[in-house]
């Protein structure tokens, strides 16, 4: 990326000079921060970013290749917001930031032709539109069931791919046939007792790779009392878009998502993954400059709240009891569901009401995992650091049964088990285990 005046000039536009003004520099964020306690460099950590920014904005800083490589290895799991004193949003800073990188590489002609592509490809292509997202995964699973994956193993054709993806390749899910996603209907009544109505989040990757989380998170809903609406026009979160500089893209989508929910009278929308519910709640700060789109975006995000959560608000645990073979368990917090939906307590409440199950905490559970969307392809070696000292705790507890929730956490736990963990281990998205353990309980 060459040195230019235009790219200092949209940053300056882009970026909040007096959230800048917030940081005080007191270092509160850096034992927080999962690339500042793997380097001890004080450029990867969230005041370093913060002051980098500053100073390309106030012409001290040249932006060059160096700034956007400090900026994209920033995981963006904002554990240093809930630890600032000052409550600096860097979260905004930091999208802003990359999305000014962004459209400046592409409006001068300065983003390589393979970047290019790949965007255009994933996000004007894939995640913009929930049918072809669906029309993807529809081949993965024609791969997974027909023999071909079968068959690309034994002649190592992965072998020629990158090592990280080939071990992403093996901890996939197994894609459920589309005609059973098309079969679900769009209201489905509580059982017993009406608690709440509330509108389900199903997400894109959560509605087809992960599908039989979500079936189990609207099962649980039901055992809860909620009456459920599933909007059919709702689209993925955008949270992909957001953290990639996207941010044209993140906005179409927020748009769509708040049309799609807002015809429905509902008392919240329920996600269950931490990554799409942490950006469905920044939808207030993406729209906040458009008069048509600002007030409708509140209205949304004052809606969105955690599966997790809404049952122990309802009295889940009151109406379903639970019980698991003795095990143990421990809980991996999904960043942004910890430090942006502040949701940190109710996962770790349903787990511990688990009969026959222990739980134990793992130190430093609200460490980042190295997941964080798809940094673990962009920035393999720094999230297979990450994830080794992850394990390091996890294997610490002696845990049978590692839980999260989130997609993402989910597959790098998997992935820290096959690298680092026993054969006794599993990883389990929450809902899942609920209703194991509601299922156990009744036979």
């Amino acid at each position: 990326m060459k040195q230019t005046p235009e790219l200092a000039t949209r940053m300056t536009e882009k970026l909040d000079y007096e959230e800048m003004l917030g940081c005080m520099r007191c270092g509160f964020c850096l034992p927080t921060c999962p690339t500042y306690i793997r380097s001890k460099d004080e450029s990867a950590s969230p005041r370093g970013r913060i002051a980098i920014m500053k100073g390309v904005v106030d012409g001290l800083i040249e932006p060059d290749e160096g700034v956007e490589k400090t900026l994209n290895e920033c995981l963006g799991c904002l554990a240093c917001e809930p630890a600032c004193p000052a409550g600096v949003r860097y979260s905004v800073l930091l999208e802003d930031a990359r999305a000014a990188i962004t459209e400046h590489k592409r409006a001068t002609g300065q983003m390589p032709v393979r970047e290019r592509l790949v965007r255009k490809v994933v996000f004007d292509g894939l995640f913009l539109n929930k049918a072809k997202m669906e029309t993807a995964t529809g081949f993965l699973r024609f791969y997974q069931q027909s023999g071909v994956q079968t068959l690309t193993h034994k002649l190592r054709i992965l072998d020629w791919f990158p090592d990280q993806l080939q071990k992403m390749e093996t901890i996939l899910p197994t894609v459920p046939p589309k005609t059973e996603r098309r079969r679900r209907p769009e209201r489905i009544p509580a059982t017993g007792a009406t608690t709440a109505r509330v509108a389900f989040f199903s997400g894109c990757l959560m509605d087809t790779m992960f599908y039989e989380t979500n079936a189990n998170t609207i099962k649980l809903l039901q055992a809860a009392g909620c009456d459920i609406v599933i909007p059919k026009t709702q689209q993925c979160c955008g949270a992909l878009h957001g953290h990639a500089g996207e941010q044209t893209g993140a906005i179409t989508l927020a748009k769509q998502n708040i049309a799609a929910f807002e015809a429905e009278d509902v008392d919240y929308i329920i996600t269950n993954a931490g990554g799409c519910g942490a950006f469905l709640v920044g939808y207030d700060h993406l729209l906040k400059h458009d008069p048509e789109w600002a007030e409708r975006a509140e209205r949304f995000t004052a809606k969105i709240k955690d599966f997790a959560s809404i049952l122990i608000e309802v009295g889940f645990l009151d109406r379903v009891p639970l019980s698991l073979p003795e095990q143990l368990i421990t809980y991996q917090d999904s960043c942004h569901l910890r430090n942006v939906q502040k949701g940190a307590l109710a996962p770790r409440v349903l787990l511990q009401a688990i009969e026959g199950a222990v739980y134990i905490e793992q130190k430093h559970a609200d460490h980042c995992c190295g997941s964080a969307g798809v940094y673990n392809l962009l920035q393999p070696v720094i999230a297979n650091d990450i994830l080794e000292m992850k394990m390091g705790h996890v294997n610490a507890t002696a845990a049978q049964t590692i839980v999260t929730s989130n997609p993402g956490c989910h597959m790098q736990m998997q992935l820290g088990i096959q690298e680092h963990g026993t054969d006794s281990m599993r990883a389990v998205h929450l809902a899942d285990l609920l209703v194991e353990a509601m299922d156990n309980h009744a036979n």
